[in-house]
């Protein structure tokens, strides 16, 4: 395999045969020692954090996919603790869907002016760059369309797999107990078709149980266990 990209949650290597492999490490993003997937740096390191983040992705890749819901999915190796997918490639430097069922995390240090955390915000989807330099800046529909980044149509498409995965998702865990308050996703596109990208896993998403955050180690357990 070929190295091509190292990131801050897992390393991508380019396979003989044109797929992709992701493989995932116990880093976590943070703020001072304190796991928050809102964040865009690592602030510490989890021991088993890589195997449970790739046990949970390769459950709900496998659901989504069940849902008909194009992805890049191809097949998990817990032991190697990778992944191996389709390319695909992503629109501009990197974009994050986040899509937003209850006031949390950044979107309150935002907007508590106006409003409270908890609050309810039905699926609200947002879109931020990928760019550490910057703080993953938001931005509109309108701003990608016109840096040539995502078309209005391709937001739309986008726009509408962040709610349908996230509806699945919120779904999935109020049958075991759980509260999804925010879900952060990524697309590209391969072959003119759009896909769901990346992982899906404890560090990409926010849950509650009973009023208490559940950390990111402890989540994989709650679900599948």
């Amino acid at each position: 395999m070929n190295l091509v990209y190292t990131g801050k949650t897992k390393d991508v290597y380019e396979n003989p045969d044109g797929t992709y492999t992701l493989k995932l490490k116990d880093d976590a993003t943070g703020k001072d020692g304190v796991f928050d997937p809102g964040e865009n740096s690592v602030a510490l390191s989890i021991l088993g954090l890589g195997r449970a983040s790739l046990r949970l992705t390769e459950y709900y890749f496998r659901k989504i996919t069940e849902a008909g819901i194009p992805n890049h999915f191809i097949a998990c190796d817990t032991e190697a603790v990778t992944m191996r997918v389709r390319p695909a490639a992503v629109f501009g430097k990197g974009l994050e869907f986040i899509c937003r069922r209850v006031a949390d995390g950044s979107f309150v240090r935002r907007y508590g002016s106006y409003v409270e955390r908890g609050a309810d915000l039905h699926f609200f989807v947002e879109v931020t760059l990928k760019d550490d330099e910057r703080g993953d800046p938001p931005i509109t529909k309108e701003a990608l369309a016109l840096l040539g980044i995502l078309s209005e149509e391709e937001y739309e498409t986008c726009r509408s797999l962040t709610r349908a995965i996230a509806q699945l998702i919120a779904a999935d865990l109020a049958g075991k107990g759980l509260s999804l308050h925010d879900l952060k996703l990524e697309f590209g596109k391969s072959e003119g078709e759009i896909l769901l990208i990346d992982e899906i896993s404890g560090g990409s998403m926010r849950v509650y149980q009973d009023g208490t955050a559940v950390p990111p180690t402890e989540l994989t357990a709650a679900i599948l266990e």
